[in-house]
């Protein structure tokens, strides 16, 4: 992705990212001045920093980490985290997990923030209706939400939530060669591919070394990253136009109105957003992934003039997935051409490690997307 050169024309300032995830500690070396516990809505606030499983902070860290003692340098470490922290199987500790936020009400909270992203690295095979009515709250107050598509392509490929629903972007994991994992879940719900495997992240919740691991929560992060990269480039536009501006510029190497199953619209690429000095965002108020969600391109709900558009009508299951995308794209492409040959120096950088994490980076580690807690 040229990080290198992607930093000489943004950094990601002055755009906040809310990660809804296992907490985030505030105290790696990373992330100190980073985190704005201060602005976690209140009734969000219990135990936001104290990470139980340590993927959240892992997150926070591979969006907007600094680098600073050695640690992860994040793909935009200009921005800011709101931490929002939700209850997740992880957390083994019943009492505790009841008393935490469930995936409605973190969505909900995130959306009343002043993140322009939200970042949703975790999942679960079971729809619901209050998930999917915050996600469009989220969508309606001007919000861009990413998500995991999941991690059980080889086992099964069970379709992932809230990556499913209508205003969620879907983010399937590809490695340096940008060849989508095997385990990367695939289907309708894959909108973009972004780098997520052999990832630096914490190994565990002490934060003392960091392994190697594979993810489409990976993939999601630097997704995220990539849409702070570009809002603070460009203040003005709207969650439509940043995602109009990533399907015009993605790395594929098929007909842009046949996105793929795995890959969906290509591998994101920021850095050909920045460089663009012409490039058109299109309108604010037309949602660019209309066909996928299911949407009127041209009735927006957002509270004030613009991020994405509302569905014509409710579907039919009150749940249900994005459609099918366009008929020839089922048997699309697993691969792409995700090096940027205009970077200069072939570099495919995108996240920076410090010589000290380095040293501790441990191989073959890897882990499962999140499944969200359900209530009976």
């Amino acid at each position: 992705m040229g990080a290198d050169e992607i930093w000489k024309h943004s950094t990601g300032k002055g755009v906040k990212v809310a990660v809804i995830d296992t907490g985030v500690n505030p105290n790696t070396s990373s992330l100190r001045g980073q985190v704005l516990v201060d602005e976690v809505p209140k009734a969000a606030k219990y135990h936001v920093t104290q990470d139980y499983d340590g993927h959240g902070t892992s997150m926070a860290e591979l969006i907007a980490g600094t680098g600073a003692g050695g640690g992860i340098k994040g793909l935009a470490p200009g921005a800011k985290i709101i931490p929002i922290r939700v209850g997740l199987d992880q957390m083994k500790d019943e009492r505790e997990r009841l008393r935490s936020l469930d995936s409605p009400q973190a969505i909900r909270a995130a959306a009343d923030t002043d993140a322009k992203i939200i970042n949703m690295s975790y999942g679960s095979e079971f729809p619901d209706e209050a998930e999917q009515a915050a996600v469009k709250y989220a969508a309606s107050k001007g919000k861009l939400l990413f998500a995991a598509t999941g991690n059980d392509g080889a086992k099964g490929n069970k379709a992932n939530y809230p990556a499913m629903y209508p205003y969620v972007v879907g983010v399937s994991a590809i490695d340096r060669h940008a060849t989508v994992g095997k385990f990367s879940t695939y289907g309708n719900q894959v909108d973009f591919s972004a780098p997520g495997i052999e990832v630096p992240t914490w190994c565990d919740a002490t934060f003392t070394r960091y392994c190697r691991t594979f993810g489409t929560s990976n993939a999601s992060a630097i997704a995220s990253a990539s849409a702070a990269l570009v809002w603070s480039a460009h203040p003005d536009w709207t969650a439509n136009q940043v995602l109009r501006s990533f399907i015009d510029t993605a790395g594929r190497s098929w007909p842009k109105n046949k996105p793929s199953k795995y890959l969906g619209y290509g591998v994101i690429r920021p850095r050909r957003v920045l460089i663009a000095k012409d490039i058109d965002p299109g309108p604010a108020n037309r949602d660019p992934l209309a066909a996928e969600n299911g949407t009127a391109p041209d009735e927006d709900i957002t509270a004030t003039g613009g991020s994405s558009a509302a569905p014509s009508s409710s579907p039919s299951s009150g749940a249900s997935a994005k459609p099918s995308k366009e008929a020839g794209s089922a048997d699309g492409p697993t691969s792409a051409a995700a090096q940027d040959t205009a970077s200069g120096g072939g570099t495919r950088t995108w996240v920076i490690i410090g010589a000290a994490a380095a040293v501790l980076i441990l191989g073959g580690a890897g882990f499962a997307v999140l499944r969200a807690r359900r209530n009976a």
